[in-house]
């Protein structure tokens, strides 16, 4: 993060809060709301998701800080990105099935269970799936205890396991790393506080990492492509194509893959678009207000 916190009048000056529509429901979102402001790095966003409670998102803001605060410099051009399988009526083996007969023994596979599992249904489920060589599971139980006894019980398998909300939700993302209840880390820059506090938290758990996205603008995006840069264990792909579920984006110029890749890069918001796609009067007040108070607690901790 920035050595000293912007004030409010300086993060707000040239700021604009967008709603954009999403091409299907995300996890019961159809419609992003975010903040896009202009740092003297360049663009960054300030987007959690709107049920977070201020104490949380104070992450996020120092993420906003560090990117457009702070002159990263890009430690590759391009990085690899994942696709990610719609949701489809079938049970999870005939979609993994599908998924390995279309892709083929080359292809990295992947499930997440989103934490909805109990321990005893992620150890049956992973035992059903281990035949499709996964690459891993990510989050398949909510608790860090509960992925420390599930990891233990299918160690005979050969599934690793991930872990995301265990990371990027948890007051101590290295609580999974040190109960040994992960074999790889999903990280969100965002929700971490950016990509110089992010990387301190990959070094320190030292384990292999996936940086995926946040459901961000393409802004964010591009803040998550500095971190898989700079940071992301090679042989596994970012959780950063997502701009692709957007119908509408803060730039002309969105971060999308190509060639099964995405560049490393900083985007320049366009006006037309924040303007086209700019949140209602209230929305509007309410995300300001957000921000106003969520920089009033990283001012108050110091």
């Amino acid at each position: 993060m920035a050595d000293v916190l912007p004030d409010l009048a300086d993060l707000l000056a040239d700021a604009h809060v967008v709603a954009l529509p999403m091409r299907m429901r995300f996890r019961g979102i159809t419609t992003r709301e975010a903040v896009v402001l202009r740092g003297p790095a360049g663009w960054t966003e300030f987007s959690p998701f709107v049920e977070y409670d201020d104490a949380e998102a104070a992450a996020w803001l120092r993420a906003t800080v560090d990117f457009g605060w702070t002159d990263h410099e890009p430690a590759a051009d391009s990085v690899p990105v994942n696709a990610t399988v719609p949701a489809i009526a079938a049970d999870d083996v005939a979609r993994v099935a599908a998924v390995r007969r279309v892709m083929g023994p080359e292809a990295a596979v992947r499930v997440d269970a989103n934490g909805l599992w109990s321990v005893e249904q992620a150890a049956a489920a992973l035992e059903r799936l281990a035949p499709f060589d996964l690459q891993y599971a990510e989050q398949p139980c909510a608790t860090v205890p509960e992925l420390a006894e599930l990891r233990s019980r299918i160690a005979g398998l050969g599934v690793r396991v991930a872990a995301d909300e265990s990371v990027r939700k948890a007051s101590d993302p290295l609580a999974v790393a040190r109960a040994g209840a992960a074999d790889v880390l999903v990280v969100k820059a965002q929700p971490l506080g950016g990509i110089t506090a992010a990387r301190a938290v990959i070094a320190d758990a030292g384990l292999p990492c996936v940086v995926s996205s946040a459901l961000d603008t393409s802004v964010g995006l591009g803040m998550g492509a500095f971190l898989a840069a700079a940071a992301m264990t090679p042989g596994y792909a970012a959780g950063l194509g997502t701009a692709a579920m957007f119908a509408g984006d803060v730039t002309t110029d969105p971060l999308l893959p190509v060639g099964g890749r995405v560049p490393v890069r900083r985007v320049d918001v366009a006006a037309a678009q924040v303007e086209r796609y700019a949140a209602s009067p209230e929305r509007t007040v309410w995300w300001r207000a957000r921000v106003a108070r969520v920089h009033d607690l990283l001012a108050a901790a110091g």
